[in-house]
């Protein structure tokens, strides 16, 4: 099991935001950083943990610096994990060519093309080796009791993560401008034409309304979207597609929450209104 190298810590709220490197087996060997918030705990008891999945462009730093959930997660004794959005320096020729595939844009997947499948295996990387090192390191983070939420990228992260899991991982999910039916929109082709030999087919199982539409348990899922968002207008994110196949089986507006808020763009300003909403949603079940 690789070691956690500890690179900062800053107090915040009474507790610790820590940001960790390590070498990562998922990722094929390259440094992986994250970040850590840890609530004060002062019963030294383990606590509950939200992992937090960024957009495109984004990295480990960005939901910790500009999410606005630390106050609230320190309220309810809930840690925050936030890893990276992609492995960084594979040498995939191509990858830093464009903003929104390669480097800064792994969709939280497992990549099959032979070129990138040595180390673009984000979904492994959240899902295993993430809580195993972590684990391993005696962090007092209760991985039993887990959620998961995120924006754009992340959103879709968030929700296919959840929704694939067949071990029930995560108690709950929520997203923030999700990218919902990645299959039908440019961005999610792009990266399922990129990543995987079977294309946007194989892309299926990555797509949160493909999964939701034939999700038969129970869920607990939150997405608020802005109205005045261009990416949203571009029809990058289609959430209603999603809350009409979550719908159609089965789940109802106790299961699946889908919010328009109007006006609201497709920045940190947007989510950092609404960040405490999700914090308090996914508490009910991890405290629970």
């Amino acid at each position: 099991m690789a070691a956690l190298e500890k690179i900062s810590s800053n107090k915040v709220y009474e507790g610790e935001l820590i940001k960790y490197k390590f070498k990562s087996d998922a990722l094929g060997g390259l440094d992986a950083s994250f970040n850590l918030f840890l609530p004060s705990n002062k019963n030294g008891l383990k606590v509950p943990v939200l992992v937090y999945l960024a957009g495109l462009t984004c990295t480990e730093d960005t939901g910790a610096q500009k999410g606005g959930y630390l106050g609230v997660a320190a309220s309810q004794n809930i840690a925050i994990l936030f890893p990276d959005t992609s492995p960084r320096g594979a040498g995939v020729p191509g990858e830093d060519d464009d903003w929104d595939f390669g480097t800064g844009a792994g969709f939280y997947l497992d990549a099959t093309k032979p070129e990138y499948s040595k180390h673009y295996n984000m979904a492994t990387h959240i899902t295993v080796e993430l809580p195993q090192v972590i684990e391993a390191a005696g962090i007092p983070i209760d991985f039993k009791r887990q959620s998961i939420f995120g924006h754009s990228m992340g959103g879709h992260g968030a929700l296919t993560l959840y929704l694939a899991s067949k071990t029930k991982q995560y108690r709950s999910a929520s997203a923030f401008a999700p990218i919902s039916n990645p299959t039908k929109c440019p961005w999610g082709e792009k990266a399922f034409n990129g990543y995987l030999e079977g294309g946007i087919s194989e892309g299926t199982k990555y797509d949160a309304t493909e999964l939701i539409s034939k999700t038969v348990d129970p869920v607990h899922i939150l997405i608020d979207y802005g109205t005045g968002d261009n990416f949203y207008k571009q029809g990058q994110l289609l959430p209603e597609t999603f809350l009409k196949a979550a719908r159609d089986a089965g789940h109802d507006e106790f299961q699946v929450r889908v919010r328009s808020q109007d006006g609201y763009d497709h920045s940190y300003y947007f989510i950092s209104t609404f960040a405490s909403d999700h914090i308090h949603f996914h508490a009910n079940f991890l405290k629970a």
